[in-house]
């Protein structure tokens, strides 16, 4: 969990002084919004159940007669890789059968309404789906990956896969291979058990974020 650093309730004494109690009226919240210099926004499942993203918990976490939350992890993928990538190509295909919602679009006009006042707005975001980006949002952090890209196994070489929308089962010869190494490459998201990637967790700091655009 982030924590606001003394620079940040040193510079920004109000949006502190609110943060430490909860906000219950609008017009107190659009004050402080409006006041903001600099506006950090968290995303995560919720926002995309809206468009018809499943979740990992309810009925949306299962497929097929798996858990889904027990294929996403390393020991899945060294299990049986191939039936993890039969897996990540079906919510691949979700994700790009759905649409963003009016919340992905209200924040993405948003960005563009501080940009233009010369103000700086931050996603944060959970979510794998890259419906933020679809909706016209530029500043996204994605802590957990993204489902359109892959990294390799073996060198950490990243390549983007955006317009795949099959739904194959995936034979084992025919996993996808890195381009500069032919070693296995595998959906680049973050599993249950592995660390947030370290220059995602730099760029999502709040010192980062705040001082340096």
């Amino acid at each position: 969990m982030l924590t606001l650093s003394a620079k940040f309730r040193q510079s920004f004494p109000i949006v502190h002084a609110m943060a430490k109690r909860r906000i219950s009226d609008f017009e107190g919240f659009q004050k402080v919004l409006n006041n903001a210099k600099s506006i950090i926004v968290l995303t995560g499942a919720g926002i995309s159940s809206e468009s018809g993203i499943p979740t990992f918990r309810g009925e949306g976490g299962w497929w097929k007669t798996y858990r889904s939350a027990d294929l996403a992890t390393p020991q899945a993928f060294q299990s049986n890789p191939a039936l993890v990538w039969e897996f990540y190509n079906y919510r691949r295909h979700v994700a790009l059968n759905t649409h963003p919602n009016n919340a992905h679009k209200a924040l993405s006009e948003y960005e563009k309404k501080c940009k233009s006042e010369g103000h700086h707005l931050a996603i944060i975001t959970q979510n794998v789906d890259g419906l933020h980006k679809r909706a016209g949002s530029e500043n996204i952090i994605e802590l957990h990956g993204n489902l359109f890209k892959t990294i390799c196994t073996n060198m950490s070489f990243r390549d983007p896969n955006v317009k795949d929308d099959s739904l194959p089962v995936v034979m084992k010869e025919d996993l996808p291979k890195c381009k500069k190494c032919n070693s296995l490459v595998r959906p680049y998201i973050v599993w249950f058990g592995e660390n947030l990637d370290h220059e995602v967790l730099r760029k999502s700091s709040m010192d980062n974020l705040l001082y340096e655009h």
